[in-house]
């Protein structure tokens, strides 16, 4: 078994990645690439996939489109790709939406919609999938959830609430397909430099030139620590530990949530 990480290491390997069209979930599905699986790069918007199958080739990145919120439409993607491109023995759950709102002003829309993303289509798209690893008893998973999921954020109930609900099921999930060789796992990222990040931040005067201070020197108002590391993650952060995770070095890892946060929650 390989000691470090390879670009042969998922030689062999056909992966699904959901919210691949951009940030976290294009560096992950650019990530498994690059190590030599193939990757259908789902998005329920078609222009960032087709820009990653554009720029790696349909043979190592295929572009696919559909709503992970919606039961039939995954259904049939999974089964298109395992028909197209091969027995997927990697899926890594990506898509996400983020209402920020204190509670008082969450609309039901709001509310519903983010757990159909961020809850629901995990359910959707794991079911979908294990089904199939199950018969050949080999598959990994990783479900890409949040460190909010594990401490109270203000004006982000919603949001949180939905990623502690995919942590869980993921974790059960792991439980329920051990015994098929199957692993299950998570990654929870805390704040990352992606387009979601900066729909937090204050208008800036148009230079881009970072994060607000209060995101890496935390904010004592919102009761939040600060990033101990000091910077704010890249999503390839978030993309190499999913790496890991669906590689033999991590082979007897399950039920695992792996924090990749700078240490900003203090792993609470």
């Amino acid at each position: 078994m390989p000691s470090q990480a390879t670009e042969t290491e998922l030689v062999g390997r056909t992966a699904l990645v959901t919210g691949a069209g951009a940030g976290i979930g294009a560096s992950v599905a650019r990530t498994l690439a690059d190590r030599g699986a193939r990757v259908a790069a789902v998005d329920r918007e078609s222009d960032g996939v087709k820009a990653l199958e554009a720029e790696y080739g349909q043979d190592r990145i295929s572009a696919h489109t559909a709503d992970v919120a919606d039961a039939a439409a995954v259904e049939e993607l999974v089964a298109e790709v395992e028909r197209t491109v091969g027995p997927l023995g990697i899926l890594v759950n990506v898509a996400g939406v983020l209402h920020a709102a204190p509670v008082v002003e969450l609309t039901d829309e709001d509310w519903a919609r983010t757990f159909a993303v961020n809850t629901t289509g995990v359910f959707h798209v794991s079911r979908a999938v294990a089904r199939r690893m199950s018969e050949r008893r080999d598959g990994q998973v990783v479900t890409v959830g949040s460190n909010a999921a594990g401490i109270p954020r203000t004006g982000m109930a919603a949001y949180a609430a939905s990623k502690a609900a995919a942590t869980m099921f993921t974790k059960c999930l792991g439980l329920e397909l051990g015994r098929s060789g199957i692993r299950c796992n998570v990654v929870s990222p805390g704040s990352t430099d992606t387009a979601m990040q900066r729909a937090l931040w204050p208008e800036d005067d148009g230079t881009n030139a970072g994060p607000p201070r209060t995101v890496i020197d935390g904010d004592p108002d919102t009761y939040r620590t600060g990033i101990p590391l000091g910077r704010i993650a890249e999503p390839l952060d978030i993309a190499e530990a999913v790496a890991f995770l669906v590689s033999d070095r991590a082979r007897h890892i399950t039920l695992h949530d792996l924090y990749v946060d700078g240490g900003a929650t203090l792993r609470a």
